[in-house]
C-alpha cells in the first residue's frame, strides 16, 4: 500500500540474544512496518542468504552480525568501504547492510562502486543521523533502504527480508524483459525472413509480369510495324520524367511498367483501324478508343499491378477534362497517367506514321507547347522538357570525346 513518510519513534536500549545491548535512540515504528508486505521467515531461505555487514563500530557491526547468524543467515562483516569491497571481490552477497559514515570511504561512495560490482545487491543504509537529503542521496544512488540506528534487532530482519523480496522481484523483473526482448528479436528476425520472402515473390511476380506485358506487346507491335518500339520508349520516357518530379523509386518504377502496358488493349483493335492511313471515320475513332478498356481488362486479373492499373487506365485523360474513358480533369487524373500521356503524345509525333513522316523534336515541342494547360499537365510538359535538354546535353558531352 501506499504511505506517507514513516515517523521513528524514540525507543529503549534493546538486549540482543548474546546478551549485548545495542545502543539505541530511534527506530521505525513498528505498527506501520505491518503495512508493508514482508514474507515469511523461512530458515532455509536465510541460510542461502549471503549478508555483509559494513560498519567501521565494532559496537555495532559485531551485535547485528551475531543477530542475523543467529537467525540462520550466512554472515560476514568488514570494518570499512575498502574492506567490503575486498569481500565483493571474492565471492558474491546478496544483502549489505552498511554504515552511512565511515572514515576514508563513506557509505555513500560504496553504494554505486558495490553496486558495479554485482547489481543485484540488497543495500541497507545504517545511520545514526536523520537526515532526509542524506536518505534521498542514498536512495538515488541505489540503496534499498534507509534505516535508522540503533535499530530494534526484529525490525532489522524484516528489513533485510523486504529487501530481499524487492530483490528477487527486480531479477525476476529483468529475467522477464530479457525473455521479451528474446522473444521479440526472434519474431522480428521471423518477420524479417517472411518480408525477405514475400519481397522475393513480389520481385518475382514483377518480373513474370513484365515477361507477360512484353509477350503481349510483341503481340500488339507485331500488328503495327509503326508501334514496333513505342511502348518501351513511352516507358523509359515517363520514368524519367517521374524521377525528374521526384516521385518515390517505387512510383517511378510503376509508371515504367504502366508504360510499357498502356497500348496492350490495342491488340484487340482491327488492324485495318491501325494501319489507316487516312483520317478515321467517328466510327473507327470510337473502335479504337476502345483500347482503354480492353487494355484494363486484360491487366485486371493481375491484382497486384495495383497503381499501374490506374496508371494505364488514364493515359487517355486530358488535363481539361476532353479525354477519355472517363474525361477527368486536372489532378484528378492519376499522376502516372498525365505523364504516360504527356510521354505518348511525344513519341507519337516523333515516330513515322503510316500516313505522315516522323517529326523533328524542335517541331513536336512547338506543337506540344500549344497542348499545355488543355491537353497535357504544365507541371508534365516542363518535366519532358527538362528530361529532353538533359538527352541532348548527355550527347553533346558524349560527341566532345568520339
Amino acid at each position: 500500500m501506499t504511505c506517507g513518510p514513516v515517523p521513528i519513534v524514540e525507543t529503549a536500549a534493546l538486549p540482543d540474544p548474546f546478551g549485548s545491548v545495542v545502543p539505541m535512540s530511534y527506530s521505525i515504528a513498528p505498527e506501520l512496518l505491518d503495512d508493508v508486505f514482508v514474507p515469511p521467515f523461512d530458515e532455509a531461505d536465510a541460510a542461502s542468504t549471503r549478508l555483509l555487514i559494513v560498519d567501521d563500530e565494532d559496537s555495532i557491526r559485531g551485535p547485528l552480525a551475531k543477530y542475523m547468524a543467529a537467525r540462520g543467515y550466512d554472515v560476514a562483516t568488514a570494518a570499512s568501504g575498502r574492506e567490503a569491497l575486498a569481500h565483493l571481490d571474492q565471492g558474491s552477497f546478496h544483502v549489505i547492510l552498511c554504515d552511512v559514515r565511515m572514515p576514508e570511504m563513506t557509505g555513500l561512495q560504496l553504494v554505486p562502486q558495490a553496486l558495479e560490482s554485482d547489481p543485484d545487491l540488497a543495500i541497507l543504509m545504517l545511520t545514526a543521523v536523520n537526515d532526509a537529503p542524506t536518505a534521498t542521496d542514498a536512495l538515488s544512488r541505489g540503496a534499498m533502504d534507509y534505516l535508522m540506528k540503533p535499530i530494534e534487532l526484529a525490525d532489522l530482519e524484516r528489513a533485510v527480508r523486504r529487501a530481499l523480496h524487492r530483490r528477487t522481484l527486480m531479477i525476476e523483473g529483468r529475467r522477464t524483459e530479457q525473455l521479451i526482448r528474446q522473444e521479440v528479436r526472434i519474431r522480428t528476425a521471423e518477420l524479417q525472413l517472411r518480408t525477405d520472402e514475400l519481397e522475393r515473390e513480389r520481385e518475382s511476380l514483377r518480373l513474370l509480369t513484365v515477361r507477360m506485358a512484353e509477350s503481349l506487346i510483341n503481340a500488339m507491335e507485331a500488328k503495327d510495324v509503326y508501334l514496333r518500339g513505342h511502348s518501351q520508349r513511352v516507358a523509359e520516357l515517363a520514368a524519367s520524367m517521374a524521377e525528374e518530379i521526384g516521385l518515390d523509386p517505387d512510383v517511378v518504377e510503376q509508371v515504367r511498367l504502366a508504360g510499357r502496358l498502356h497500348d496492350v488493349g490495342k491488340i484487340g483493335i482491327r488492324e485495318t483501324v491501325l494501319n489507316n492511313p487516312g483520317a478515321l471515320s467517328p466510327e473507327e475513332f470510337a473502335h479504337i478508343k476502345e483500347h482503354v478498356r480492353i487494355g484494363v481488362e486484360i491487366l485486371a486479373p493481375l491484382e497486384h499491378l495495383g497503381a499501374v492499373l490506374t496508371f494505364v487506365h488514364d493515359h487517355h485523360e486530358r488535363w481539361d477534362g476532353s479525354g477519355y474513358p472517363r474525361g477527368i480533369a486536372g489532378e484528378a487524373i492519376s499522376i502516372g497517367g498525365r505523364l504516360i500521356s504527356t510521354a505518348d503524345a511525344y513519341d507519337a509525333l516523333t515516330s513515322r506514321r503510316a500516313y505522315r513522316e516522323a517529326m523533328s523534336e524542335e517541331e513536336t515541342m512547338t506543337i506540344l507547347s500549344t497542348l499545355v494547360g488543355r491537353h497535357l499537365d504544365p507541371r508534365m510538359f516542363e518535366a519532358l522538357s527538362k528530361v529532353l535538354e538533359r538527352r541532348r546535353a548527355l550527347v553533346f558531352i558524349d560527341d566532345l570525346h568520339r
